[in-house]
């Protein structure tokens, strides 16, 4: 097949979107099939072979931490010379509502995948009267598409409630080779803890945004002082955050990735994940595969992930006092064992083939479909 990708978000860029998509282009790159990817132009022009044509972007007053592509008529003109069996747009919003536009006018097949749950954190940014424009938007592209993807049961259960056409859920991968127990390293715990190896390492990796909560889990410092804290990760609260801990024993390293980043993991003792906003939590599972437990929000997505007391603790985020109540149930080593061994179990053989597979499968029904209908046209036609 020829693939075409148009995404809000690529390389350079590191997120769940961006690692998802870039392990599905690997496996799609190699069973033979031809990709290419529209993107924010920052800098990227390849990804193992597949051509990036950057489309031009900008940081939009309303939010200044990363740069987007506005709707562009160039996405036509790629459309006509490429002419793909396929065309998957992910997240549309801004240049992907553009893909959405010219593959249906154009009449090319068309997949949409929803990721972020955009409506939502207009909470915490004090815009929540927008929300329900934002949905009816959403749901206006995504009605689009001939099937959509989304990425926990809960988030399927809320898409249809809202109306969203034909929706179903892509499964969960990680890389289950770079992020292992194995990882572990002395040097970069020493590192994440300013040298207080003996006590609790505590982990939070992702962008740092007001919408991931990560304020909560300074309460835990406070209370004890048999825990520290390394927050992986950057955005546009790193300066807030930093004035948020300062005294208290935390490391901010900014992002890391690779063979760093699976050190950070499994050099920890415990991953906090307060957020309630996401639609799958990418990070709750490179964790697991690190041989962490978890520590996070009883919210939808995450409790499909995460059983309580099996390979991780829930905390109930409407009490305050729970959070800090949850995490302080690591002083037990004995319960922090069992439950990383528990969580590296359940995660230790996923890895990213079988979502990728079901991804092509998805393209190749809906491609089918199309063509199904245009030789049904042409048989009308005949006749």
């Amino acid at each position: 097949m020829k693939i075409l990708i148009i995404t809000e978000t690529f390389l350079p860029s590191t997120d769940g979107v961006v690692t998802r998509l870039t392990n599905s282009i690997s496996y799609f790159l190699l069973a033979g099939h031809q990709v290419k990817i529209i993107a924010p132009d920052l800098g990227v022009s390849e990804y193992k072979g597949a051509e990036i044509i950057g489309m031009p972007a900008r940081k939009l007053f309303f939010y200044r931490s990363k740069p987007f592509s506005l709707p562009n008529r160039k996405v036509k003109a790629i459309l006509k010379q490429y002419q793909p069996d396929i065309v998957h747009v992910v997240n549309p919003a801004l240049i992907g509502a553009a893909g959405v536009y010219y593959a249906k006018r154009l009449d090319y097949p068309l997949v949409a995948s929803y990721h972020t749950q955009v409506p939502k954190y207009l909470d915490y940014y004090h815009l929540s009267m927008f929300k329900g424009l934002l949905w009816w938007y959403f749901r206006k592209l995504h009605s689009q598409a001939t099937l959509n993807l989304c990425t926990s049961n809960v988030v399927k259960e809320e898409l249809d409630k809202r109306n969203f056409y034909n929706v179903h859920v892509w499964k969960r991968g990680v890389d289950t080779t770079l992020f292992h127990p194995s990882k572990s390293n002395q040097a970069m715990r020493s590192r994440l803890s300013s040298g207080e190896v003996t006590k609790r390492l505590l982990l939070y990796v992702g962008r740092l945004a007001a919408e991931k909560e990560i304020e909560k889990i300074k309460s835990v410092l406070e209370e004890s002082d048999q825990f520290v804290l390394a927050i992986v990760g950057d955005g546009p609260h790193r300066a807030a955050l930093e004035r948020h801990f300062e005294g208290t024993p935390t490391v901010f390293t900014g992002f890391m990735h690779g063979e760093e980043l699976a050190q950070a993991y499994a050099s920890a003792d415990v991953f906090i994940f307060p957020s309630t906003t996401e639609t799958l939590g990418l990070v709750l599972m490179e964790a697991m595969a690190s041989g962490l437990p978890i520590v996070a929000a009883q919210s939808g997505p995450t409790k499909e992930q995460i059983q309580d007391q099996t390979n991780g603790l829930l905390y109930d985020p409407n009490r305050k006092e729970s959070f800090i109540q949850t995490v302080l149930r690591f002083e037990d080593e004995t319960l922090r064992r069992r439950l990383a061994k528990a969580a590296w179990q359940e995660i230790n053989q996923m890895g990213w083939d079988e979502q990728s597979r079901q991804a092509l499968d998805v393209y190749s029904q809906v491609a089918g479909l199309m063509k199904n209908r245009s030789d049904k046209k042409i048989e009308q036609i005949k006749d």
